[in-house]
This record gives structure tokens, C-alpha cells and sequence, in this order.
């Protein structure tokens, strides 16, 4: 099938050398140029993008994904720009659909399912097969946020029934240190943006809605189905919201006590 329209794929990268090279291969003959904004790598992120052909820029993390999104987008040259991590892998049903789709369609951007694996578990249920908003027409979406960025689109959203393949985890210490690495950020932006932030909501926050959400993920959304790997991963879940709180509580708490002391 001839090719009508054109294509970016940004990577966002930051010591990928494990997973980069899958993603870089499920892109070619798809993406008419690749572009990795990487976060400063100190392995061989850099020598493996480079060998693929790749526009890569070194782009020093100030904490915030939008501006890593919005900075690889705003360097792409084609009509449409597909945003990945390094540990995702484009299906070959994806590549299909897009080449069906973008031609003909009026929409300003696509939602499509995201197929994650934990531990080398790909999963079907607890909510992790989901969908994801992260292929758009160049100038028409935007991104906010500091960590589960959000992107703002100027038009409408279709969705687009493939998969893309996410192995964001090898072992459970990877996914702490990461998570750890984001709650930092997510507490800031949970800071940021709450008006009317009380004591009382951060005590819901660190004791009810971790177990809500375990009730959520692991019985609603049927994740007790996906054996041990749905039961661990729940759990982790779940703790990553009360630490994610925790953090706004410590934040919260020293600028109360600093008030006191002025006052």
C-alpha cells in the first residue's frame, strides 16, 4: 500500500540501553523520521539511537514529561507525531491501522490500547490494558504536566484499535526506584494544583483510597485473573498512591509548621 502521509515517532529516553533498540526496530519502514529526547543517559542510550539513524537530542530533565513531549514535537518535520517511551514497541496491527486510518480521517488525534507487562507478564486485566492518547497531527495537541502527562488536543479524537507493547519493568526494585522518582514529582503537582488542600483529605488519601484502589484494580477490574503478577502488582499500585500522599503530607506539613513559626 503507497504511503499518503507522513509520520514522527518521538522517543523519550533516559538510560534505555536494554529496551531502545526493540523500539527503534519496530519503527523502521513505519516512521518516516525518529526523534529520541533523551534525558542526559550516562550508558549507551546515545551510541544505540545514533547507530539507528536517529535525530537524537540530549535534553536535560527539569522535571517536567510535557516539556520532553512538547520539545520532541515541536522538532518534528511530518504531518503526524507518534510519542513513545523506549520500552514500547510498535505491533504490526498498529502499523496497519494507521496506514488505513490517517490518510482519509478528519480527526486531530487518535486514542489507542496500551498492552503493558510486569515482570515479563503482559496483561489483560486490573486495568492494565488501557487506553492511550499519544498520536496526533503536528500543531494540534499540546502537553501538560509534570509525570502521567495529559495531552490538550485542538480537535477531535478517534480511536485507533491496536496495540502498542509496553515493558516498562524488569524487577520490582526498577519499578520502585522509577516510582519513587515520580511520586516526587506527582506530589508537587498535586500541590500545585489543589485549592483546597486540608489534612482531612490527605488522611483519606493515605489510608481509604489505597485500598479502594486495590478493591478497584484487583476485584472490579479483574485483576485476581491475571494469577500472582495481578496480585503483586495491585498491591504495588496501591502503595505508590500512598507514598505519592505521604509526600504531599510531608510537604504540606513543613510549610504548615514554617507558617506557625513566622506567625
Amino acid at each position: 500500500m503507497p504511503r499518503n502521509y507522513s509520520l514522527s515517532a518521538v522517543i523519550l529516553s533516559r538510560n534505555s540501553e536494554k529496551k531502545i533498540g526493540q523500539c527503534l526496530d519496530s519503527l523502521k519502514g513505519f516512521a518516516d523520521e525518529v526523534i529520541v529526547v533523551d534525558g542526559e543517559s550516562t550508558d549507551n542510550t546515545k551510541e544505540i539511537a545514533i547507530r539507528s539513524g536517529v535525530k537524537f537530542y540530549s535534553h536535560k530533565f527539569l522535571g517536567s514529561f510535557a516539556a520532553e513531549r512538547n520539545f520532541g514535537s515541536d522538532n518534528a518535520n511530518s504531518e503526524w507525531v507518534l510519542q513513545l517511551d523506549s520500552d514500547e514497541v510498535v505491533s504490526e496491527d498498529f502499523k496497519h491501522k494507521c496506514d488505513e486510518m490517517l490518510p482519509k480521517t478528519e480527526y486531530a488525534a487518535f486514542k489507542f490500547l496500551r498492552k503493558n507487562a510486569f515482570l515479563g507478564h503482559v496483561f489483560k486485566y486490573g486495568g492494565w490494558y488501557h487506553w492511550s492518547q499519544h498520536l496526533f497531527r503536528k500543531g494540534f495537541a499540546r502537553y501538560e504536566g509534570r509525570v502521567h502527562e495529559k495531552m490538550l488536543v485542538n480537535g477531535k479524537v478517534g480511536e485507533l484499535n491496536a496495540d502498542i507493547l509496553h515493558f516498562p519493568f524488569d524487577s520490582i526494585t526498577e519499578f520502585i526506584d522509577r516510582q519513587n522518582r515520580y511520586t516526587d514529582l506527582q506530589a508537587k503537582d498535586i500541590l500545585d494544583e489543589e485549592k483546597e488542600l486540608d489534612i482531612k483529605k490527605i488522611k483519606y488519601n493515605l489510608t481509604w483510597k489505597p485500598l479502594k484502589l486495590f478493591k478497584k484494580m484487583y476485584f472490579n477490574k479483574k485483576g485476581y485473573k491475571e494469577g500472582l503478577p495481578g496480585l503483586v502488582f495491585s498491591i504495588l499500585f496501591s502503595w505508590v498512591h500512598f507514598v505519592k500522599w505521604a509526600k504531599v503530607w510531608e510537604i504540606y506539613s513543613k510549610s504548615e509548621q514554617e507558617l506557625k513559626s513566622k506567625s
